[in-house]
């Protein structure tokens, strides 16, 4: 009975021991020393790095796959955050849930509309501006929503409207292979090239 129940066990035991090797040792090295090796940017977290190589050390700064809070008026606005307990939290990525006809979600919105028309005017308003993504991370506006704040970031920085207005434009990315998506502005990256431009003029 022994016997047999040890030869049982010395097949299920050094099944568990190659195949916690391989996919739990084996597998995610290779994998994690490939990334590496083809896309070192990307496996590293896509981090906006300086002049120096490391990560920008002051002003905004962080990956181009997060969107970053920014409540200057000398800077663009992202898509507002849902995620707790800090905004843009990637360890909590996840949209509000709140449906179209919950209060709290109207009363959110009004909050952030009245931020902008304070800061903006009347002029409408881009709905992507008072109401977060599903991810609540969205690092990327559309160009409409880029170009709604252009007055307000050129007059708090003194520049003129057509040197920002050129700047969103150089930093205008086009959908994805030609066809899949819509034109989108990384809002940190525009922000961090606010800065050089700021430091040039």
């Amino acid at each position: 009975m022994f016997t047999m129940f040890a030869q049982q066990l010395k097949p299920a035991f050094l099944m568990l021991f190659w195949m916690t090797f391989l996919t739990g040792l084996a597998y995610p090295l290779a994998m994690t020393s490939a990334g590496k090796a083809l896309f070192p940017a990307q496996a590293s977290g896509s981090l906006i790095l300086g002049q120096s190589g490391h990560a920008v050390p002051a002003g905004p700064a962080g990956s181009a796959l997060i969107g970053q809070p920014f409540e200057s008026g000398q800077y663009f606005w992202g898509r507002p955050s849902t995620t707790s307990p800090h905004a843009y939290n990637a360890g909590a990525s996840s949209g509000s849930n709140l449906g179209p006809s919950n209060p709290a979600l109207a009363e959110a919105v009004a909050e952030r509309a009245a931020k902008l028309k304070a800061a903006h005017g009347d002029a409408p308003i881009p709905m992507e501006l008072v109401t977060a993504s599903g991810s609540g991370l969205d690092p990327h506006i559309s160009p409409q929503a880029t170009a709604y704040q252009v007055d307000r970031v050129s007059t708090a920085r003194k520049l003129s409207r057509d040197s920002v207005s050129a700047l969103v434009a150089r930093h205008t990315q086009g959908p994805l292979w030609g066809f899949w998506g819509e034109p989108r502005v990384n809002v940190l990256e525009l922000n961090l090239a606010l800065d050089a431009l700021a430091d040039k003029e």
